[in-house]
């Protein structure tokens, strides 16, 4: 039985823009902090790092965008930047550029929005750093599995095997893993980045499916909208009790 593997997935060929330049800054970000760390014993980039704490008590938000481009060793970026070439390219030839960006960070950002609340059910986790594209990039994974569903893909990179069934078995990896606290490998944020993608693509909600990034940042806004009202509701309680403390 001959397998036959369309060249747009798996040849050097045209690189379209976006995955080119996601290849690009990965890379030079991961050459930045690889030298800077085993050179000079500098840590530059920890702040960027997604750290639940941080982004629930510090307000650095900005951590579950940039915790995408950062990674721990040089497997982790090769795989993470080899699906995304091998999986990549046909989705954004056939979405256009700006799609497949507002798809991947939305996958992305979820994936951190993922372990950021699991962090609260896990306070063990809550100081813990995640980092890397995997969210996103099994995001993508997924897009692959629901719009070229029958395509025949390399699963671990040897087995071939029809898309949809290797983002079946990536998902149920990431689902079970997610169970098991204390994992090196952020199953929640693989997980995450799977289920807002198959949001994206199959539950109809107009308002993600036109602009993704913009429904994620005015959810986050009511979000911080909502836990300053409480702050301000419990305020306002404890000074009330306060003063009727001393009332006789």
């Amino acid at each position: 039985m001959q397998y036959r593997f369309r060249a747009g997935g798996y040849s050097p060929g045209i690189f379209p823009k976006g995955v080119k330049w996601l290849l690009i800054v990965n890379a030079a970000v991961f050459g930045v902090d690889f030298f800077a760390q085993n050179w000079f014993e500098a840590d530059l980039f920890w702040l960027f790092r997604l750290v639940p704490d941080h982004v629930l008590h510090h307000g650095m938000f900005w951590q579950l965008a940039t915790y995408m481009f950062l990674h721990g060793n040089v497997w982790h970026i090769l795989f993470n930047m080899l699906f995304l070439w091998m999986l990549g390219v046909d989705l954004e030839r056939d979405w256009g550029t700006r799609r497949f960006l507002n798809y991947y960070f939305l996958c992305g950002i979820g994936a951190g929005v993922c372990v950021v609340l699991a962090a609260l059910l896990r306070p063990e986790e809550m100081r813990s750093p995640t980092l890397g594209a995997s969210g996103a990039v099994l995001g993508v994974l997924l897009a692959y599995g629901v719009v070229y569903a029958d395509r025949i893909i390399l699963f671990m990179l040897m087995f071939p095997m029809k898309a949809k069934y290797v983002a079946m078995i990536y998902g149920a990896i990431a689902f079970f893993g997610s169970w098991q606290p204390g994992s090196r490998v952020s199953h929640v944020a693989h997980l995450g980045g799977m289920v807002f993608g198959y949001l994206y693509l199959k539950m109809g909600l107009k308002r993600i499916r036109s602009h993704p990034l913009g429904w994620l940042r005015r959810q986050l806004q009511e979000w911080k909208r909502q836990r300053a009202r409480r702050k301000f509701q419990v305020e306002m309680k404890k000074q009330h009790w306060d003063r009727d403390r001393w009332m006789n």
